[in-house]
């Protein structure tokens, strides 16, 4: 792909963090409380029929894979995302100059692709900014780049947690929170997050975080996804990432021990009456829990 002249976003596989395709899915028009029925939806592109794996009315549980429908039946759904489509997005997608810095080092590095696009980390500052959240957690920092969207739109009295086990990857991220002055908005907890977030826990911060994002181990999203809902209030959010696994966990074909965990998380989530879900094709997939 060409340049992205618009942002100073440069077309490269760094932020290319998402899945071949994007699966359709109908929102929850009434948030977790609606009478509608809600109903979330997995297809593949070219399939002319689309399988219901979420559905629920008011007092009826969330249930398994349920049955096939045409397209035609769903309505409007998410286009697939092209390349030129994607680029568009860029276009349209605000990046601050220090978020860009740290892109593009990272860029440079192993293991870039671990790092979000930057329309993924923008949805997330929104987020963010929509709840009026003042503190965070993060599971699984890597170079910093999603934390650091978050510790930007903090206010000043904002406190973001972030648990990351590599020395090396919070070295860089250390910086760029310099850099950008919100060192004091950060609160680094360098270790094993299970340990970190048990810490808070023991220390009485149960149920004060606004918001969590969960982007770290894949076999361990479900023990750390029990301990983040201890520790957010009642509305608060927390944000898995990777739910789509690049179309692997929705490809029966892929057995992988990594893909099976991620698939077996999803279907929990589903069941999950502690939480109201949404899961959104931005990136790689992330499914949004809003705590009861």
């Amino acid at each position: 792909m060409p340049a992205l002249l618009a942002t100073g976003l440069t077309a490269s596989p760094v932020f290319r963090k998402q899945p071949a395709i994007v699966y359709p899915f109908t929102a929850f028009p009434g948030g977790c409380c609606s009478e509608k029925k809600n109903v979330l939806v997995v297809s593949s592109v070219g399939s002319s029929s689309s399988s219901i794996i979420a559905s629920s009315s008011d007092n009826t549980p969330a249930a398994g894979l349920i049955s096939s429908i045409n397209n035609e039946q769903i309505g409007k759904h998410s286009a697939h995302l092209t390349d030129q489509l994607y680029q568009y997005i860029l276009q349209h997608t605000r990046e601050p100059e220090i978020l860009q810095q740290l892109r593009e080092e990272t860029a440079a590095l192993p293991g870039s692709q671990m790092q979000v696009s930057p329309d993924q980390a923008q949805f997330l500052a929104m987020l963010v900014q929509i709840m009026g959240a003042e503190r965070c957690i993060e599971v699984g920092v890597f170079h910093g780049y999603s934390s650091l969207a978050v510790a930007l739109v903090l206010p000043e009295w904002g406190r973001l947690v972030a648990c990351e086990r590599d020395e090396r990857c919070l070295d860089i991220a250390r910086k760029y929170y310099e850099r950008a002055g919100v060192t004091h908005k950060v609160d680094v907890r360098h270790g094993l997050a299970m340990d970190s977030l048990q810490y808070l826990l023991d220390n009485g911060e149960g149920g004060s975080y606004d918001f969590a994002f969960l982007d770290a181990d894949k076999r361990m999203y479900h023990q750390y996804y029990e301990m983040l809902l201890q520790l957010v209030r009642c509305n608060g959010l927390v944000v898995v990432d990777n739910i789509l696994w690049y179309g692997r966990t929705a490809n029966p074909l892929v057995a992988d021990k990594r893909t099976q965990s991620l698939r077996d998380f999803n279907q929990f989530l589903l069941s999950d009456e502690r939480v109201c879900i949404s899961m959104v094709p931005i990136g790689d997939g992330m499914t949004l829990c809003r705590k009861r």
